[in-house]
């Protein structure tokens, strides 16, 4: 009968003379593992705490300023909504324009239980309708997460304004192209902020890789009850809400 250093001694010996399989495995193992981490990449997403915002619209005029968005009242890459919640019935809607309500859409607060305002902009979602239905491929979604639209090949068809369920999107009266929200795009390749995060007072609006452990963004997912709008499409946003209910639509 072998004794167990014999038979130490034998395995030892296969394992060498077959080029160390163990060995191997041990060196794949690190490789693959580096591999998987690095094909996740960067994944931008966007915070927006209803409870901080106080509706100054300073993200509104900053996105305007930023991203050479038309002045006119009609015009949005991001907006802010009030939501007044009365006694008995559905809630009233009403747009912030640049800080203000006009006196003639300002609702009465008689009969209200309770107000908030809600910033929106586009959901940058991993499954956009808007990217489907274009006929160009003018709008894609980039390696990061981010839906832009290519104003070179777009031929302002509309199909992606239709689409779109948060209606985020717009026909720019000067290129008479698809325009949209782009996180700021090019001031994320700088390693800026977007305008309307950096000039939020309230801090209200948050930005960072969903990926990474030290993002802004993953201590306001742990720190928050975390909402989408419309989850029910299955568009899987990527803007998450805090403190917001069923009644934001």
């Amino acid at each position: 009968m072998m004794d167990r250093r014999s038979f130490l001694r034998k395995l030892l010996s296969s394992l060498a003379l077959s080029g160390g399989i163990l060995g191997g495995f041990l060196r794949v193992l690190p490789a693959w593992g580096q591999g998987k981490q690095e094909s996740a990449g960067k994944l931008w997403g966007f915070g927006v705490n209803a409870d901080k915002c106080i509706g100054c619209a300073r993200c509104v005029v900053a996105c305007k300023t930023e991203n050479n968005v038309p002045m006119e009242p009609f015009f949005y890459r991001t907006w802010v909504e009030r939501y007044m919640i009365p006694n008995e019935g559905e809630a009233i809607v009403t747009n912030i324009h640049m800080g203000l309500i006009p006196e003639e859409e300002a609702p009465s607060t008689k009969g209200i239980l309770r107000s908030f305002f809600v910033p929106k902009l586009c959901n940058q979602c991993e499954r956009p309708p808007c990217v489907q239905v274009c006929p160009v491929g003018a709008t894609f979604s980039t390696e990061d997460g981010v839906v832009l639209v290519n104003k070179n090949t777009c031929i302002g068809c509309r199909y992606c304004i239709q689409a779109c369920p948060y209606g985020a999107r717009y026909l720019h009266p000067e290129t008479s192209t698809a325009d949209k929200c782009t996180f700021c795009y090019h001031r994320l390749s700088r390693d800026l902020l977007p305008a309307c995060v950096e000039v939020c007072p309230t801090q209200a609006r948050v930005i960072g890789d969903l990926h990474s452990v030290a993002s802004p963004m993953t201590r306001f997912k742990r720190m928050n009850k975390i909402f989408v709008l419309k989850p029910n499409l299955n568009t899987e946003p990527k803007v998450l809400y805090a403190n917001i209910d069923g009644e934001v639509r």
